[in-house]
């Protein structure tokens, strides 16, 4: 996740590693899932990273071959996909136990996840760090420079949960405030 936060600065940061990630979830879950019967116990995890590190390159040599302005872009940070646990995690808890067609849609739901995630924790960090929005000028200005630094995704993505947490616990008062009620 770090090489992810480091690089969502802009939205279209966000959605090309989202798309990337997505990706490689997707192939790698239909890949372990059509072959696990085949997977010693004892070879799991790296049949796992060796899966997940031949769709990474293809996906980097993809985007090297037909669109250079993305590969530029995002840099070393797709080749680091490797290292996402979350995807390692998809393929020991779900792909390794099912079959192709619920991997495929696990690892779909998984990885459109993660990019909303991104294009989320990009908006806002392109917003609050340029005042800009897809790169359009929104804010007129250049708010806090601070959140286009790799640092500030950190510092982003922890304001984001800790907003989401509050309205969860807000959610829950009232869920339980409706329960007493009836």
């Amino acid at each position: 996740m770090c090489p992810a936060v480091g690089i969502s600065t802009t939205v279209m940061n966000g959605l090309l590693l989202g798309i990337a990630v997505l990706f490689v979830q997707v192939f790698s879950s239909v890949t372990i899932s059509a072959i696990k019967d085949y997977i010693h116990p004892r070879i799991r995890i790296p049949t796992y990273t060796l899966t997940i590190a031949t769709w990474v390159t293809v996906i980097d040599l993809a985007l090297a071959a037909y669109v250079p302005e993305a590969y530029k872009a995002t840099g070393i940070f797709v080749k680091l996909i490797v290292a996402f646990a979350i995807i390692t995690c998809r393929l020991e808890m779900f792909a390794c136990k099912n079959p192709i067609l619920p991997s495929f849609w696990d690892a779909l739901g998984m990885g459109l996840g993660f990019m909303f995630g991104m294009m989320t924790l990009g908006a806002v960090r392109e917003l609050l760090g340029s005042g800009t929005l897809l790169g359009y000028e929104i804010l007129g200005f250049r708010p806090l420079l601070f959140f286009v630094l790799p640092a500030a995704g950190f510092f982003t993505v922890g304001f984001m949960m800790a907003i989401f947490n509050y309205v969860e616990s807000v959610y829950e008062q009232r869920h339980k405030k409706r329960r007493l009620i009836h």
